[in-house]
């Protein structure tokens, strides 16, 4: 099934699992999912200790703050296209890039760049997003 949340819900999704986590409590699929990214970003893990604080902040990219959710949601989303390979040979590329970096946190960054600029060049051009742009994007990581 495909997650699309809310802002809010994506956070939620995250401070929530954290917390089940530390309370050695089940977990459910998509937060199991959302473990796996919440582990391999460990200078996340005290923000997330502190939902009061962060659950309405904006992180504001021109004072050259990244913002942590949308950085894990993107994360989450690659996960789940790689599961079911949509867009159609996502996973093929994914797997080329990681076997080219020898990792595979490394070429889920370098997805993740394709990624980000397949919806910013559809939100720029207001047009639904190119999966081909992605995909060809995937395709000038390996082959550099």
């Amino acid at each position: 099934m495909m997650f699309n949340p809310s802002r809010d819900q994506a956070r939620q999704l995250f401070f929530d699992t954290w917390r089940k986590y530390r309370a050695g409590e089940p977990l459910s699929g998509m937060e199991t999912i959302a473990l796996e990214v919440i582990l391999q970003h460990p200078e996340y893990h005290a923000m997330l200790q502190d939902r009061e604080h962060y659950l309405d902040k904006d992180f504001l990219p021109e004072m050259g703050e990244t913002n942590p959710f949308l950085h894990m949601i993107m994360h989450v989303a690659i996960k789940e296209q790689l599961a079911i390979d949509q867009p159609a040979g996502i996973r093929q590329k994914f797997e080329q890039i990681r076997a080219k970096t020898g990792d595979e946190h490394t070429a889920m960054h370098h997805t993740m760049e394709c990624l980000a600029e397949m919806l910013w060049q559809a939100q720029r051009h207001q047009t639904a997003p190119d999966a081909q742009l992605y995909l060809n994007c995937m395709d000038k990581w390996f082959n550099q």
